[in-house]
């Protein structure tokens, strides 16, 4: 029987010790009896998943795990996101991701409210992009709905603007945006299609329903993460193996896409609190069955961490631990021949509401693994990890040590 992989990613899991955990960290703090299974059973150990010098998003991290050295090929996050929507970038391309926010005003200052325009629904998204992308769109810019308040807006020949200086909305909550909107060569047409955008928006249809049902509107569009389509060698080719992605966010779809793998769509998978944990399981069990390989990304965490809820990381933790790692865990005992990885790709602390650098935990865990008796009762946290002493410093090296072994 051929090998089963499989790789169960917690996106922004690890996190700062807290006070109100008495010092622990939200990982040490939630119950999370799979996960400590794993690590008293598997290889447990740090990983630095965002090279030094480089923005520690989804985008960087999540290509060191798949495998990818970021300084070779990373080109931008919104590229990427382009692949899983089916966009064709021609050479001159630049895509850029474009959220829908919600922005606030005290006095003349403008604060950045919401990254996530209170988490608008992907129905009601789609309803604005499609009106922004008539009335704003042109030869230059095309407008492309994604899903929620995660969108696509593309620059024909646009390769002046890849230089330009853009933040990540969600870098910036409850902070004034001056400063951080797009800056160089190209920004005057940047901002002035964000400028566009936020006079039309107020008086949306969709938006004028959320604010009197009490919802944020989503008032302002903000543009970041450019990047020109990658040239990566697909995993698939590069291991022989068949696989499949799934996860809730373009980002991912995108990355997999790349890699070679079939981006499974899964019912009620949202990319928040409320995702459909059990389908996102029940879908990665049918697909290894059928497959070599699979990844499982689950964005609650770090979604959570955005917003900074404590409650709400404890509870995506826990709900990761007991309705993902749980349940695949049961469903890969029947094969021989199997390795399960399971990692944050990054940590996304709460006292900063965005992500940081540092290393994360990871565990790998063999068939050979799972038969043996528990090591000491050690558990899954950015701690314990580093007590082990192992340390992989390449990050993009973890993927072939899952592959082929330590």
């Amino acid at each position: 029987m051929n090998r089963k992989y499989i790789v169960l990613l917690g996106d922004g899991m690890a996190d700062y010790p807290i006070e109100e955990l008495e010092g622990k960290t939200p990982l040490q703090a939630a119950k999370t009896p799979h996960l400590d299974k794993l690590a008293q059973k598997g290889t447990l150990g740090l990983v630095r998943t965002v090279p030094p010098g480089f923005p520690p998003g989804s985008d960087v991290a999540n290509l060191s795990i798949f495998g990818y050295d970021p300084a070779i090929h990373f080109t931008g996050r919104a590229p990427l996101e382009a692949a899983s929507m089916g966009v064709q970038l021609a050479p001159g391309d630049v895509a850029f991701r474009c959220n829908l926010i919600t922005l606030s005003w005290s006095g003349k200052r403008i604060i950045m409210e919401d990254f996530s325009a209170g988490h608008i629904s992907t129905e009601e998204a789609r309803e604005i992009i499609a009106d922004l992308g008539k009335l704003l769109g042109n030869q230059a810019f095309n407008f492309y709905p994604g899903v929620g308040y995660r969108h696509l807006v593309v620059w024909r020949n646009g390769e002046k603007s890849l230089a330009l200086k853009t933040t990540p909305p969600h870098d910036i909550t409850g902070q004034e945006i001056t400063g951080y909107t797009p800056a160089g060569d190209g920004e005057e047409e940047l901002l002035g299609l964000m400028k566009a955008a936020g006079e039309i928006l107020p008086d949306h249809p969709v938006n004028q329903a959320r604010s009197r049902a009490g919802k944020k509107p989503a008032n302002a569009i903000w543009l970041w993460g450019q990047g020109k389509a990658p040239a990566l060698l697909p995993l698939t080719k590069r291991f022989g193996l068949r696989g499949s992605i799934i996860s809730a966010v373009d980002l991912m779809k995108g990355i997999g896409f790349y890699a070679g793998l079939e981006i499974i769509p899964v019912p009620g998978a949202t990319g928040y609190l409320d995702t459909n944990y059990t389908g996102k399981a029940e879908y990665a069990l049918r697909e290894v069955a059928k497959k070599d390989f699979v990844y499982v990304h689950v964005e609650a965490p770090d979604e959570a961490s955005h917003n900074g809820n404590l409650r709400e990381k404890l509870q995506a933790i826990e709900d990761f631990d007991g309705k993902i790692v749980g349940p695949i865990l049961r469903g890969m005992e029947k094969y021989a021949d199997f390795r399960v990885l399971v990692l944050p790709d990054h940590p996304t602390p709460l006292a900063l509401k965005t992500h940081s650098s540092e290393p994360v935990p990871f565990v790998l865990l063999t068939a050979a693994d799972a038969r043996k008796i528990p090591k000491e009762n050690r558990s899954f946290d950015e701690v314990t990890a580093q007590k082990t002493g192992l340390f992989i410093e390449k990050g993009y090296e973890l993927m072939e040590k899952f592959i082929k072994g330590f």
